[in-house]
């Protein structure tokens, strides 16, 4: 087995049992996973996503056989839609996560904003937000838009409004992603595809429309997918990669444990130390810092609310649904 050729490679499309494994030279593979490799656990649907570093054996149909797969320095993560009990790796070493939302239709609540950012500072990714369809807003959208925004920047997030449809704001996408691996997640429907299209047109991927009886947007990723991708108007020679994800209806979280909660929320994470019990959950116990915060406004209300809701979610066991 001497002519054996070992190669190593990035994922960046999964289907079902096969993966396409980008290589350094510029090739890619369909591969399979090694009968016996050993499963990361046993309460995840895909032992390997998107962003995963692999090491294949080529084989002499052309096709590889998944050997090896590196550590993963972070990754999002969900409990699966279908079964509670078991959680789906959306993509690996992220850089960065941009969540796309829209306050047109349909309109993404600050809820499911939360439920991602949290996940995102558990996994210690870097998150901005993505406000999309801006060109559709009228006076009254833009007075919410600005309110909640105001909640985001004030909690420490970047938000950039953009449309795909006339190239409002693109260009600043394009230099915060700039030689990054980004991770772009919403709602379907909130314009996802287009975005990217907008930021890197030979994408040429295929967009939606949003149902107009459900105010829901139809699906138009099936699989999560890595694209390399040029930006032609900056002249970078870093390597840019964009990840394209289904639209997510739900979002379960995984592996958050009520008493760390609040540590994934950096307004409140700032003053946990003042609070006069190590233990305090900032529901109902005397002296809390995080309650006197939300008092006096240097915590937004609605952050809180949603703190709340995620903890009896935690509580309950149970996803959370939009």
């Amino acid at each position: 087995m001497s002519d054996e050729q070992i190669v190593e490679g990035l994922v960046v499309r999964t289907t079902g049992s096969w993966y396409n494994v980008l290589t350094d030279a510029g090739d890619t593979f369909s591969c399979r996973l090694r009968g016996n490799f050993r499963i990361r656990g046993n309460k995840q649907t895909n032992p390997i996503a998107v962003g995963d570093h692999v090491t294949f054996q080529l084989l002499e149909d052309g096709t590889g056989l998944i050997t090896a797969v590196a550590d993963r320095h972070n990754c999002i993560i969900r409990r699966s839609t279908n079964l509670s009990k078991q959680t789906h790796v959306i993509a690996s070493n992220i850089d960065l996560l941009c969540i796309v939302a829209t306050l047109g239709f349909p309109r993404t609540s600050t809820g499911f904003i939360d439920r991602l950012l949290v996940t995102a500072e558990a996994y210690h990714i870097p998150a901005v937000l993505i406000f999309n369809k801006c060109d559709l807003y009228n006076d009254e959208l833009w007075q919410l838009h600005n309110e909640i925004k105001e909640i985001y920047v004030g909690a420490g997030y970047p938000v950039f409004e953009v449309s795909a449809l006339t190239g409002m704001g693109i260009q600043s996408v394009i230099e915060l992603i700039n030689g990054r691996v980004t991770l772009f997640s919403g709602h379907s429907g909130v314009g996802k595809s287009a975005l990217l299209n907008a930021i890197d047109p030979s994408l040429n991927l295929r967009t939606g429309e949003v149902s107009e009886w459900s105010l829901k947007g139809t699906h138009t990723t099936t699989f999560a997918e890595i694209f390399p991708i040029k930006l032609s108007t900056i002249n970078s020679q870093l390597s840019t990669y964009l990840i394209d994800t289904p639209g997510i209806k739900e979002f379960g979280m995984v592996d958050i444990k009520r008493e760390e909660l609040s540590h994934f929320f950096p307004e409140m994470r700032e003053v946990l130390h003042e609070c006069h019990f190590a233990n305090c959950t900032h529901v109902h116990e005397p002296g809390c810092a995080v309650k006197a915060a939300v008092d006096s406004g240097s915590i937004h209300p609605e952050r809180y609310q949603n703190y709340l809701n995620i903890l009896e979610s935690i509580d309950s066991d149970a996803p959370i649904r939009r």
